[in-house]
């Protein structure tokens, strides 16, 4: 199973209320923090939510 790299691209401060929480929880703490997560429905969602705070390399096991 593939596996995805997601950065913190774009600050979430000023940002509403849950998608401040979902970087959070994703482990992205800082602008250009970098978290691996399993490429999967959960995360693709999250993704989508966030794409514009975030960007997305595939890595490939």
């Amino acid at each position: 199973m593939a596996q995805l790299k997601i950065t913190l691209r774009k600050s979430a401060a000023h940002r509403l209320p849950e998608q401040r929480k979902m970087v959070k929880e994703f482990g992205l703490n800082r602008v250009n923090s970098s978290v691996i997560k399993p490429d999967d429905a959960a995360t693709r969602g999250v993704i989508f939510k966030l794409a514009h705070l975030v960007t997305v390399e595939e890595i490939k096991d």
